[in-house]
């Protein structure tokens, strides 16, 4: 009898240690706007799935971030890999996973800079956001270790974007300029990359 759930699919495939993309939740879902839970049990077969899952989706959508709301999962997990994409061609940096992540300073510098999202017209829309230059996070990693990161750059502007997914907003309640607003490709041509 074949399977027909998604859950069932889920399940199916994670028992195998499968590849699992999730389909990333627009703009306008009730999840995106809700604040997300403290994860109680980090080293839980559940919680590591839903890591294994942004992981596996953040990759596969080509983003430098994803927030656990972003594919339907009310916890306070994120991931970051700033690494070269279709859209920017950045410094890299490693994959790091955050649980529980408290933001504990934020630089008095601001910065302005293009941001997208994929929950936001599947990232086919960029606009001007001001942000902190650098911040100080903690957070726990995937095996529950705690950690506190002095972020710049990029890294620091992802960390705070996925940072107000978990809280329940979205970048487009911080552009800066609704004038500026723009899509990926005239974004790309701005940047000088190819099309």
């Amino acid at each position: 009898m074949p399977i027909r759930c998604a859950k069932c699919l889920t399940i199916f495939f994670s028992k195998f240690n499968a590849m699992i993309i999730k389909e990333i939740i627009q703009i306008g879902n009730p999840i995106l706007s809700r604040p997300s839970k403290f994860v109680a049990k980090i080293g839980a077969e559940e919680t590591q799935r839903v890591i294994t899952n942004l992981v596996d989706s953040v990759r596969h959508h080509d983003l430098i971030g994803m927030a656990a709301s972003q594919i339907g999962e009310k916890l306070r997990i994120f991931v970051t890999e700033v690494r070269k994409t279709k859209y920017r061609n950045l410094l890299t940096d490693e994959l790091r996973v955050y649980i529980n992540p408290e933001i504990v300073w934020l630089s008095k510098k601001q910065v302005v800079i293009y941001e997208g999202c994929g929950s936001v017209a599947y990232a086919k829309l960029f606009a001007p956001v001001r942000r902190p230059e650098k911040i100080i996070i903690e957070a726990s990693d995937k095996n529950g270790n705690k950690f506190r990161l002095d972020a710049s750059g990029m890294l620091s502007r992802v960390i705070q974007h996925e940072y107000d997914h978990l809280n329940g907003i979205e970048f487009t309640e911080k552009i800066t300029d609704m004038r500026k607003i723009m899509s990926s490709e005239e974004y790309k041509k701005m940047v000088g990359l190819k099309t």
